[in-house]
């Protein structure tokens, strides 16, 4: 009888706005949670098929929930290094224990950025998991697509300290081309200590009253490290021995910084440097000694590393280094790249994912790289504790990238996800659905009258 199904057709209302309500207050309760995706209540007809075309069976309503999974949130600004969110598609890679990704893992994908380091040093969210990459060797970014089982939770507090060693030394100074010559230049010989600036420099180190050696017409002192950090100092000494032509010796101070060797103790290069006539730089052959502008090995003492250090003296025909002007010999500017021992004091994640180890000596090391999962149906992930999801028949299967390839977004580095809820419409979908389970009650009550007016026939 239609009145029995009017019946429990207004029960599936009743069930199905109880149902939509319940999507409502989930979306209006996570209005502020990080990467909450709104969940919208769909409806759907329950038809009671029948063949006669002069009756109706009602069959009542269904509410469907909608995730709006793939929707994008407004980003906002963060004052924590490792708050991430995505610009664009995708979602972390997370796991719900801090350990080695393998078979036992639960794996699931998330927007919810707000990392930070628990007791251990693992990133994680405030839900509990655990952010996962790509550990790079040598600090090189792997090319190729990353595969699930390369993951490894990053660890922040297990970073080493590190020292960088010094390759390049840029030097720019003047060198006067109206100095003197030197006295004692016809007796000049760098590979005689007797007869070289290195000699001099290792006598005036040693406190002889009369070092032997020449006395340099210009000198320099610039600070370089090893392989493990050590700081030395090199210097530079000048000697003019004719119109446009300086001779120049590299030696480290105090000698005994390096392991000695064949020749003049500290000594580590030695040439001669011209110059044009109008006073810039003249590297081309048979000019500067070729020697000078290549990398010199530096064998150092102490258990270090022997280095390699190239000197930028300047480019042919410009005074963007040595110069020889009327000017007194004096320097411009000198630097040295490498530096000290340091220890981690940070982190920092790129728009490409890579996290980099801040340390105190001012090197940042590329230790970790994150993957971005896509998903053909984000839409269809299903929901897990924690604002996560996990993949679903309907979703597809996940798709590992790195940021910005492949349609995969990047990485937004110090914001985060708002929740997609807005705030009005939640609040406009309460009124009427507050309506329409109203309506369906006087269907219930209605059907019920109708009941009891057919029940009274018999008395």
């Amino acid at each position: 009888m239609s009145l029995y199904a009017s019946l429990f057709s207004g029960v599936s209302g009743l069930g199905a706005y109880s149902s939509a309500l319940g999507m409502i207050s989930d979306n209006i309760a996570n209005l502020n949670t990080v990467g909450y995706k709104e969940t919208r209540a769909s409806f759907s007809t329950l038809v009671t098929e029948s063949r006669s075309s002069t009756s109706y069976s009602p069959g009542g309503v269904q509410a469907l929930p909608q995730n709006l999974i793939s929707r994008q949130g407004l980003l906002q600004s963060s004052t924590s290094a490792t708050d991430l969110s995505i610009d664009g598609a995708g979602f972390f890679v997370v796991a719900t224990r801090g350990e080695d990704v393998n078979a036992n893992s639960e794996i699931s994908f998330t927007r919810a950025g707000s990392f930070n380091p628990d007791s251990d040093g693992f990133l994680k969210n405030t839900a509990g998991l655990y952010l996962l990459g790509v550990p790079l060797v040598a600090g090189v970014v792997k090319p190729e697509s990353p595969e699930l089982n390369d993951l490894q939770p990053i660890n922040v507090s297990d970073l080493t300290s590190t020292a960088e060693a010094s390759t390049n030394v840029t030097v720019r100074a003047n060198l006067q081309s109206s100095q003197a010559l030197n006295a004692a230049i016809g007796t000049y010989d760098p590979t005689v200590k007797a007869t070289s600036m290195a000699g001099y420099a290792e006598d005036v180190a040693n406190g002889v009253a009369v070092p032997s050696g020449i006395k340099p017409d210009f000198q320099t002192n610039i600070e370089v490290y090893d392989a493990q950090g050590g700081v030395h100092t090199v210097t530079l000494g000048a000697l003019r021995s004719a119109d446009n032509v300086w001779q120049v010796e590299i030696y480290v101070d105090p000698p005994s910084d390096i392991v000695p060797t064949v020749g003049t103790t500290g000594q580590i290069a030695s040439g001669q440097v011209t110059f044009n006539g109008d006073g810039t730089l003249n590297t081309a052959p048979p000019g500067t000694t070729a020697a000078l502008l290549a990398a010199v090995n530096v064998p150092w003492s102490g258990g270090a590393d022997a280095g390699s250090l190239t000197f930028d003296l300047g480019t042919n025909g410009l005074s963007d280094g040595l110069t020889q002007f009327a000017g007194e010999s004096t320097i411009i500017s000198s630097s040295a790249d490498g530096a000290t021992f340091g220890n981690v004091i940070g982190v920092n994640i790129d728009k490409d994912g890579i996290v980099s180890a801040l340390f105190s000596n001012g090197l940042a090391k590329n230790v970790y790289q994150l993957p971005i999962s896509t998903f053909q149906n984000p839409d269809g992930l299903t929901r897990r504790q924690g604002n996560s999801y996990t993949v679903s028949d309907q979703s597809g299967s996940s798709i590992l990238k790195y940021a910005g390839i492949g349609g995969a977004g990047f990485v937004a580095p110090q914001t985060l996800e708002a929740s997609t809820v807005d705030l009005a419409g939640e609040f406009t979908n309460l009124i009427t659905i507050q309506r329409a389970f109203s309506a369906s009650t006087k269907i219930i009550t209605t059907a019920d009258e109708m009941l009891t007016e057919l029940n009274n026939i018999k008395r």
